[in-house]
């Protein structure tokens, strides 16, 4: 179990690398939730998510001869993201594997950044090859099964306990589990007592599958909410989840697409629906614990256009 003394030291390591990225109250999110309500807006990260935080912690951590091998590494469109900006922020040739369903955008921001993108049909495959390149000799640099990534995604957790007002509640979606995994431990360490959920889409659902079956599974992708979909989550993060984690809320792509709406509506942020998933859940968490609540929202990532979430809600554009 990673524990707060290796997110402070991620946090050290990485400083300078990456932002310190805003702890702000919304009065908008809290007229519409009916609580008050503070967001931590880690889509105006560099990369635009919080990805590149554990690719720092992880790039930094390495031997000379580990950087000099080059990287490998796997996503759904973040990860390949802030791999890409931080290996060639520090001189590092990075190949990133990517299923043909992640968003295109995301694929030329991480070629653009100096990697190589190698496409696959599923995720799946993109796993495999990611192994198959490990073999060859790259250095892997994994999404979520790695402490050293999951200390430094943490450190949203550290700076969002040493940000934030009064807090109860903070929410926070999960694809393979890192950040939820150091967040939790981040804001256990500085604020007993406070309570963290997990949020996935339906038909990305991982970490519920893990869950109910007492360790990892392979899940059954089905969820066009393509940030959030990892096929399996990894031992160290369903440790960590089963331990710190309050429960694990399902919400459907229709309603995590609406979420972005709401975030842009009533926020004034423009995130993608990994993040617009945790406003429903937001609701159902309220459902229970009544009036009383602070909510924290995670705001993990903006890399979407307009015109996806438009089409997949079924918005006119």
């Amino acid at each position: 179990m990673v524990d707060i003394t290796d997110i402070e030291a991620a946090a050290e390591r990485i400083a300078g690398h990456v932002l310190r990225t805003p702890t702000v109250p919304s009065p908008g999110l809290s007229a519409l939730l009916g609580v008050p309500v503070t967001a931590k807006l880690e889509l105006l990260q560099r990369g635009g998510s919080f990805k590149v935080r554990g690719a720092a912690s992880k790039l930094l951590a390495m031997t000379d001869a580990e950087r000099a091998a080059g990287v490998v590494a796997v996503s759904g469109g973040n990860h390949a993201i802030g791999v890409a900006v931080m290996a060639g922020a520090l001189g590092v040739a990075a190949t990133v594997v990517m299923p043909k369903s992640a968003p295109a955008r995301a694929a030329a921001a991480a070629r653009r950044a100096g990697a190589d993108v190698r496409l696959t049909e599923d995720m799946a495959s993109a796993f495999a090859l990611m192994d198959q390149l490990q073999l060859d000799g790259l250095t892997l640099l994994h999404p979520f099964a790695d402490p050293v990534v999951l200390a430094g995604q943490g450190t949203v957790g550290l700076e969002f306990g040493q940000d934030a007002g009064e807090l109860t509640d903070v929410l926070v979606s999960i694809g393979g589990g890192a950040l939820i995994s150091g967040v939790a431990v981040a804001l256990h360490a500085q604020r007993p007592g406070i309570r963290v959920w997990g949020v996935e889409t339906e038909g990305a659902q991982a970490m519920t599958d893990a869950l109910a079956a007492g360790g990892p599974v392979t899940t059954t992708l089905t969820s066009s909410v393509s940030t959030l979909c990892a096929p399996t989550v990894s031992q160290l993060t369903y440790d960590h989840v089963s331990t710190v984690v309050e429960e694990v809320l399902l919400v459907s792509d229709s309603d995590a697409m609406q979420g972005t709406l709401d975030l842009a509506d009533h926020a004034k942020v423009w995130a993608e629906p990994a993040a617009g998933c945790l406003l429903p859940a937001a609701r159902r968490v309220l459902d229970r614990i009544g009036p009383d609540a602070r909510l924290g929202l995670v705001v993990c990532g903006g890399n979407i256009a307009t015109a996806d979430v438009l089409r997949t809600s079924g918005t006119p554009s």
